[in-house]
């Protein structure tokens, strides 16, 4: 699996090299290419295991790239609607959510999408109802692909989708993977969250040969990162042998800043704007910029 992978992402390094794109070249490259319309890329954030940083990183690299000028869409797929209160929205008082899109064919996925506080950036919104669906969804045809099929009249609106994904590998997650063009693994520097990485790769290649032939790893990012422990040097030093050609090169360090944004209902890109946190996910927002733009956008 991982020698597949890896020829697939040399592909991509080769690709980019003989078309000379970057995203230096123009400041920000612009993530879509190729003939016919735009087709937003769609990414989601997964990792089964919960607390590795998924809806921190959802939100701050949606704020980053929309900063950058890319038109983003948050899509919160988590019941516990972490997006949404991050983004100073109250899931509980939503009338619409992506419950009602997933699941209520007269419902347009249109009218669920939120403004946000932040210019460029959109939220498809979750609450609790959306616990239920993994039962609903079961008695669905093609249960798999529903959420695929309710994004696909938003890839022309949007430059990245971002889907936050429960701490799971359920239908949900499933839903998430099939509908996504690439894949971030957020990954605290923790033994037990490294132990799970298994388990997660062999997911994502059981989805890729069943469902989802155009999934990619767009990266690993290794978040909650205290460089000052030894503990968390030698995780990151572990994930690095066995990962090293998907980690990305940011490191998200451990920060206060972290836990008060959600608080304040801001990414920390707004509410700490030059804190250590909000610095790394701008250095993220380029280097997912970088890495995506010499690839073609899957075609839905």
């Amino acid at each position: 699996m991982e020698e597949r992978l890896l020829t697939e992402q040399r592909d991509g390094d080769r690709v980019a090299a003989e078309t000379g794109s970057s995203a230096d070249e123009a400041g920000v490259a612009a993530p879509r290419f190729g003939p016919g319309p735009r087709q937003g890329r769609i990414i989601a954030m997964a990792n089964q295991k919960g607390g590795v940083g998924k809806t921190t990183t959802t939100i701050s690299l949606g704020a980053a790239l929309a900063e950058l000028g890319q038109n983003v869409l948050l899509v919160d797929f988590d019941p516990q609607g972490g997006c949404a209160l991050g983004l100073g929205i109250e899931p509980a008082a939503l009338d619409l959510s992506v419950y009602n899109a997933l699941l209520d064919r007269s419902c347009a996925v249109e009218d669920v999408v939120l403004k946000t506080s932040v210019p460029n950036l959109e939220l498809l919104p979750s609450n609790i109802d959306l616990s239920a669906a993994e039962l609903m969804l079961v008695q669905e045809v093609a249960r798999e692909q529903t959420l695929m099929r309710v994004l696909a009249p938003l890839r022309v609106k949007y430059d990245f989708i971002l889907i936050d994904c429960p701490p799971s590998l359920g239908l949900l997650t499933i839903n998430a993977l099939t509908a996504a063009d690439g894949v971030i693994v957020p990954l605290e520097c923790e033994y037990y969250a490294l132990r799970g990485m298994g388990l997660l790769m062999d997911s994502i290649e059981r989805i890729r040969e069943r469902l989802n032939p155009r999934l990619q790893i767009d990266g690993i990012l290794a978040t909650m990162f205290d460089n000052r422990t030894v503990h968390s040097r030698e995780v990151l030093e572990r994930v690095e042998q066995a990962f090293g050609q998907w980690i990305f090169d940011t490191k998200i360090r451990k920060t206060i800043r972290f836990a008060e944004a959600p608080v304040a209902g801001e990414p920390i890109l707004t509410y700490a704007p030059t804190s250590t946190g909000a610095v790394a996910y701008r250095k993220l927002a380029m280097e997912v910029i970088s890495r995506v733009s010499s690839r073609e956008p899957a075609r839905s």
